[in-house]
Order: structure tokens, then C-alpha cells, then sequence
């Protein structure tokens, strides 16, 4: 797909004025690119596309490279994968996924400034990704409270599975937004002059955009340690309310051991074995027992 950018719009073109015209948007497959040689001389480009793997931007002579992987906020879902190419009057985007082409479509289709260029294209393209991604944090957080409340009221079933799977998120949208910020310094170095001093100013703000991105995915991180000490406090509380339980227990028979080890050594001349009313006795005593037991830790608010 091929794309112009004339008079503050976004026009769709035919290939062959893509190639005569300034400001051009061009949408192919990063396969073709690297099979096609013809392309790669027509944008004076002899570079080809590696597989992606995260997002960078390298400066060359007359192009600046970069590959982008954007996380998908939907589980089980792919990551997207594109790669571009900026020359002073180009641009070359690489994409096999087909979403790309629905962002520029949609970048096309929307209310332009009349003072539209090229480089605008390019920070509105980039920013295109992340425009929804202050909702999904806060889904996230409002993800990670449910976790908190769940722990606070006993309910904490599969805690491990469910935090580890929100801080492998949060962890990597946290990487993904660093990253986008070195590209937005790189773009902002302008090494080799392809922008102007206002569009400087604004990717010079997209880098600003991406480090408040990154903020804030610290905090959704720092927040999640906190829910786990939480419940790892919430758990030390039930084991010491058990060790409570089994001390209270132990203390109370401990005496009754002591009575029965004492009156089952059955010596011959022990005199409260011929007693009539020794065995009652020995209940009525292990009963006050208890009951003094009982009592000493209530007063005392052991339980």
C-alpha cells in the first residue's frame, strides 16, 4: 500500500507516484522486502530486515532503521511485529501481520493539521500503540486490588499463579516502554538532520510520554510486592493463630500427663490405689485443671 502526504492529508497514491512524489508512505511485507532486491534500489535502501525480537532504532548515513514488538494487552494473544525505514523523504514500513496497514488506514482517515508533514506522521504512527495503554494499566491495578482484597478476606485461591502472571506483564510492558524511550532520544538526537527543530520538540515529548509510561509501570510493580507481602504476612498470621492453638493445647494437658505418667507407674505401696474414691478424684482434678487452665487464658486474652 502506498500513501502521500499532501496538502495536511494522508492520500492514498499507485506505486509509481509514491516513487516520483516527496512524502511518501509505503506499507509492504517485511518477506517481500528482503526478497526483493528492485524494492531496495528504488529507496536507495540495501538494508534487510532481520526477525524482530524487541523495539530499537539505529542511525545510518541516509536512513534511520528501527524494529518495533508491541506487546498484546490481550492474553494469549501475538505480539504485534513491524520494522521502518525513515529516509528524508520516505518512509518504509515492514509488516507481515496486516495491523499496521488498519493503523495508517485509521491515521489516514482521521482530522489532519493543516499543516501536515511526514514527520508528524511518524510521532502520530508511533503514538498510534500506545494510545490505550493508561486504560490498561489501570486495569492492571484495578487487577492487582481484586488480588489484595482477595488475600485481606481469606479468599486467596491461586495467589502465586495469578501474581506471577500480572508482574510477567507488568515486567514486560515496563522493558517495552524503556525502549520506546531510547527510540524517542535517538529520533531526538537527529544525527543526520531529517528533522526539523519542531519535530525535535516532538519526539522530545514522545520520549517524555514513554518515561511516564515506564513510572508508571513501576508503581503498578512496586504495588504488586506490596500485595505479596501482604499475603506472605498473611499467611505468618494464620501459622503463628495455629502455633497459638497447639501451644494453648499442650499447655493444658501437659499437667493431665504429668497426673496420668504419675498414677501409672502402679508402685505397690502408693496408697491412693486402694482409695475408694481415687478415680473420681483424678477426674474432678483433671476437670479443675482444665478449667483453671481455661480461664488463666481467657483473662490473660491468649485466645
Amino acid at each position: 500500500m502506498y500513501y502521500i502526504v499532501i496538502n495536511g492529508e494522508i492520500k492514498k497514491t499507485e506505486e509509481q507516484n509514491f516513487w516520483d512524489c516527496d512524502n511518501g508512505i509505503c506499507v509492504v511485507k517485511l518477506s517481500e522486502w528482503n526478497e526483493s532486491p528492485g524494492l531496495r534500489e528504488k529507496s536507495g535502501i540495501w538494508h534487510k530486515a532481520d526477525k524482530i525480537h524487541f523495539c530499537k532504532i539505529e542511525t545510518h548515513t541516509d536512513y534511520m532503521f528501527g524494529t518495533f514488538r508491541v506487546p498484546s494487552k490481550i492474553k494469549g494473544c501475538r505480539d504485534t511485529t513491524f520494522a521502518i525505514y525513515i529516509t528524508e523523504k520516505r518512509v518504509v514500513i515492514l509488516d507481515d501481520d496486516g495491523e499496521v496497514q488498519e493503523a495508517v488506514k485509521c491515521l489516514a482517515a482521521g482530522p489532519l493539521r493543516r499543516n501536515y508533514s511526514l514527520k508528524r506522521f511518524i510521532y502520530d504512527f508511533l503514538l498510534s500503540f500506545i494510545n490505550e495503554d493508561l486504560l490498561f494499566l489501570e486495569k492492571l491495578e484495578r487487577d492487582i486490588a481484586v488480588i489484595e482484597e482477595d488475600v485481606l478476606a481469606g479468599r486467596a485461591e491461586k495467589f502465586s499463579y495469578r501474581m506471577l502472571y500480572l508482574k510477567k506483564v507488568i515486567a514486560k510492558f515496563y522493558h517495552y516502554y524503556i525502549q520506546l524511550k531510547v527510540i524517542g532520544d535517538e529520533m531526538a538526537a537527529n544525527e543526520n538532520g531529517f528533522f526539523s527543530e519542531n519535530d525535535v520538540k516532538i519526539f522530545n515529548m514522545y520520549a517524555s510520554k514513554m518515561e511516564r509510561l515506564a513510572d508508571e509501570t513501576q508503581l503498578l510493580r512496586e504495588y504488586a510486592m506490596q500485595v505479596q507481602d501482604v499475603y506472605q504476612s498473611e499467611i505468618e498470621i494464620r501459622q503463628n493463630d495455629v502455633m497459638k492453638v497447639l501451644t494453648i493445647v499442650t499447655t493444658i494437658f501437659l499437667p493431665l500427663t504429668l497426673i496420668a505418667g504419675w498414677y501409672g507407674m502402679n508402685f505397690k505401696y502408693m496408697p491412693e490405689i486402694e482409695y475408694q474414691y481415687a478415680y473420681p478424684v483424678v477426674i474432678a482434678a483433671s476437670i479443675l485443671i482444665v478449667a483453671a487452665s481455661l480461664f488463666y487464658f481467657r483473662k490473660k486474652k491468649f485466645w
